[in-house]
């Protein structure tokens, strides 16, 4: 059986949150790779900030247009139908709430929803993207992360210490360790990957945990 990977498994698993007829728009990064999993027969029109209805597939090694790129300057392809427009008119899609579902990294997040990702104090910043007004206009917010630092350190917090990108915003955390969702009680403990037991999410997160119904392994 192909080995998959940590980061490979958390983009699988956050290719299930898509339904049809989406309207998504996948934040720089890992979440970006989530286009390479949308289900055969499923139809999800792929946004971009920098004015791209209709994003593909991640382009294939020596196949990339380096005109067509995303917001994050990634190279990407654009499937039949595609559609280009301003900048303006893309963020005015955000901000009218049009935008069904956005994907996120994240540096943070919290057991209260808030969402740390844009920037580190004293190192230097490119700029913080479109990620403050996805929060605030996309009808559901998923983030995809990590669930701890290359240290061992917790990236699942009680309170977020970095510059928060939006308050109460996340709605589910999918990382490799597990899938919880953000509730008035706490993160409620949904899934666990493949591999991964209740006690070793309880062991890895410092926000609080409800795991009254968790189903172990799923992904």
């Amino acid at each position: 059986m192909k080995s998959v990977s940590s980061k490979e498994r958390i983009v699988q698993r956050a290719a299930r949150e898509l339904k049809n007829g989406f309207y998504v728009n996948l934040g720089i990064g890992m979440p970006t790779l989530v286009a390479n999993y949308i289900p055969e027969g499923m139809e999800v029109v792929l946004q971009s900030e920098n004015g791209l209805l209709g994003i593909g597939p991640f382009p294939y090694e020596g196949e990339e247009d380096p005109d067509l790129i995303n917001a994050g300057k990634q190279t990407i392809t654009e499937v039949p139908g595609a559609s280009y427009f301003s900048s303006a008119d893309s963020f005015a899609m955000i901000r009218g709430g049009h935008i069904d579902l956005t994907i996120l990294g994240a540096m943070e997040v919290d057991e209260e929803g808030n969402l740390a990702n844009w920037m580190i104090p004293g190192k230097m910043v490119k700029g913080m993207g479109g990620a403050m007004d996805l929060v605030a206009g996309a009808k559901r917010v998923v983030v995809t992360m990590q669930h701890c630092s290359k240290d061992g350190a917790s990236k699942v917090l009680k309170k977020c210490t970095l510059p928060l990108t939006g308050k109460k915003v996340v709605h589910r955390i999918i990382s490799d360790l597990a899938v919880m969702d953000v509730a008035p009680d706490g993160l409620h403990l949904l899934e666990t990957a493949e591999g991964i037991s209740v006690e070793d999410v309880k062991k890895a997160t410092e926000a609080k945990l409800v795991t009254n119904n968790v189903k172990v392994g799923t992904y």
